[in-house]
């Protein structure tokens, strides 16, 4: 055993401690962790830079796609709306006639003017009689 422990400082069983390799290997080992911390936040500095980047894109194209939106919705809305204003209007118009002749014919009139219109429209007539024979069938049917 004695020659094993030879090159050993006297009363120890280790070899002797370099503290000047051990110091500049810390430093080292410091000094790439430190680079290594230095690259890794450079990365993940350009990674939010185009991040970023990316979300102002898609932003800006987002804007302009509601700019171009809003302006055709507001140009159908008012064509619509003019549509619907019309037909509107057409349907309270016909409601008032409709309330003009009840108020200035009797019963024997529109007796009269209805068997005038199936004379002239007979067909038209037919189909409206089946219409309505039908939908008051399903009315006395859901009656049950």
């Amino acid at each position: 055993m004695d020659e094993l422990n030879r090159d050993f400082p006297e009363g120890t069983d280790r070899p002797p401690y370099d503290e000047s390799s051990s110091g500049s290997t810390a430093s080292r080992i410091k000094q790439q962790a430190s680079q290594k911390a230095g690259q890794v936040k450079e990365k993940a500095a350009e990674a939010g830079r185009r991040a970023s980047e990316k979300i102002d894109e898609q932003r800006l194209r987002a804007a302009d796609t509601m700019d171009d939106t809003a302006p055709a919705l507001h140009e159908r809305t008012d064509r619509y709306a003019q549509q619907a204003s019309g037909a509107m209007h057409r349907t309270a118009d016909k409601i008032q006639s409709a309330a003009d002749y009840l108020r200035e014919n009797d019963a024997h009139a529109m007796l009269d003017d209805a068997a005038d219109w199936v004379r002239r429209y007979p067909a038209q007539t037919l189909a409206a009689a089946a219409v309505l024979g039908f939908l008051a069938g399903r009315a006395m049917h859901s009656r049950d």
